[in-house]
């Protein structure tokens, strides 16, 4: 059985005919709340579609952990990739050498960040053999020669150059490009920079611009001898199952090698990248919460109003006996009303509206002829958006406790409202 606070606070929501601008005023809080909900879980969403395409692009390409040794590289690789391969949660291992080079191609030369890799491995562990647009992977495996220059070009060892390096040098599959490296041998006149052709087998792309310009793969026994690496690797790359369990797996890792080891985790080589997005998404959370804290101030300004429009009302239900609480939760029920009301079509607007984003803005970008995110420019070929149930449910319950907190002035000055004063002149 409905209670009579319940009732008369439904039914105050209904404006008569005198009674029209209140029900407006009712009308734009509903709006208020309704806007500022839509907007903060459309916002974040499009914050947590951000974050998830980032981080599968970064991890897509690098380890979710490295292992490696203390001292100059690693040169049991090949035990230290099988045993971390036995451990549980672990989906692959390969080997992998770093070194920085620079590169020079037909218009240009740039410094570029070298990855020796294992091609019968590395796909178990990076997306690169996915995002090989031309050419292939395996033309890298072809037998380094250590010559520095005069070699016939069915010699050379094989080279494969993310996109926008080779166009910045002006290089494509089949071409001759030259890497040089400063740690080169000594001389008379003192260290001299070591040189060398490789012939590029291939163009990837992996959708970042900071690893398109700026890394080059080449086999695993190429950068060995190239660099000088004798028989030692830069470290083990690790893919595991759950990228969140890395803390965890990293330190199984080290109890299982036992030895002068030590390992870094995915979290620790990106953590100013993500720590910056969750400040990032922290302060459009707050900034967004204003639009909700002004909707508030509309509930208010609705309650104060019909406060004073039903004063006749009050004096008559305290003459009848109704307590002072009871005629707080009146109004503390109609404003509720209108914050739940509002609360509830932004979440159903916003949900809905996040889940179909890129179909919005593709119908947007037709309409008024404009791209709002050019490829060129951000580097990915969808408006990313993910709506995590968390969000919302933090959300609605923010607007909710807001909209709450809003009903509790005016509904104080109706419960100390004196019926002698409402009724004195009736």
């Amino acid at each position: 059985m409905m209670s009579y606070e319940l009732f008369i606070g439904l039914r105050y929501l209904k404006a008569k005919r005198k009674q029209t601008f209140i029900s407006v005023i009712t009308f734009i809080s509903i709006l208020g709340i309704t806007v500022g909900v839509t907007a903060l879980i459309i916002v974040l969403s499009v914050m947590n579609g951000f974050e998830e395409n980032l981080k599968e692009k970064i991890l897509g390409i690098n380890a979710n952990i490295v292992v490696t040794s203390f001292g100059k590289g690693l040169k049991d690789y090949d035990r230290v990739t099988g045993e971390v391969k036995k451990l549980n949660g672990v989906i692959g291992a390969t080997p992998f050498t770093y070194n920085q080079a620079m590169i020079s191609g037909n218009t240009g030369t740039l410094g570029v960040v070298v990855r020796g890799v294992d091609t019968k491995t590395i796909g178990s562990v990076t997306v690169l053999p996915d995002k090989i647009k031309k050419g292939s992977l395996e033309g890298i495996n072809a037998a380094f020669s250590g010559h520095t220059g005069g070699s016939t070009k069915g010699a050379l060892p094989g080279i494969v150059l993310g996109k926008e390096l080779a166009r910045t040098i002006g290089a494509g599959v089949g071409d001759t490009v030259a890497v040089i490296s400063p740690l080169g041998a000594m001389t008379a006149a003192g260290p001299a920079p070591r040189m060398a052709q490789f012939n590029v087998a291939g163009i990837f792309e992996l959708g970042m611009y900071e690893y398109d310009s700026t890394l080059a793969f080449t086999s695993l026994d190429s950068a060995q001898k190239f660099f000088r690496l004798g028989n030692a690797a830069s470290g083990v790359e690790v893919k595991i199952r759950d990228i969140y369990e890395a803390d965890k797996i990293a330190d199984n890792i080290m109890t299982s090698l036992k030895g002068s080891y030590w390992t870094r985790t995915w979290m620790e080589m990106n953590k100013n990248l993500f720590s910056a997005l969750k400040l990032e998404k922290a302060a459009m959370f707050i900034i967004l919460t204003l639009i909700i804290l002004v909707a508030a101030l509309n509930i208010i300004s609705t309650l104060i109003m019909v406060v004073m429009e039903k004063g006749k009302d009050i004096s008559i239900l305290k003459s009848l006996g109704a307590t002072s609480g009871s005629v707080m939760k009146i109004f503390m029920i109609e404003g509720l009303i209108i914050g739940f009301t509002g609360t509830l079509l932004g979440a159903i607007i916003g949900c809905a509206a996040a889940l179909n984003l890129e179909a919005i803005v593709h119908l947007v970008e037709e309409i008024f002829r404009f791209r709002v995110l050019p490829p060129s420019v951000y580097y990915i070929d969808k408006f990313p958006s993910k709506v995590e149930p968390s969000f919302v449910i933090v959300i609605a319950l923010v607007s909710i406790g807001i909209s709450f907190l809003a009903t509790l002035y005016p509904s104080w000055q109706a419960s100390r409202f004196d019926p002698v004063e409402g009724l004195r002149y009736e």
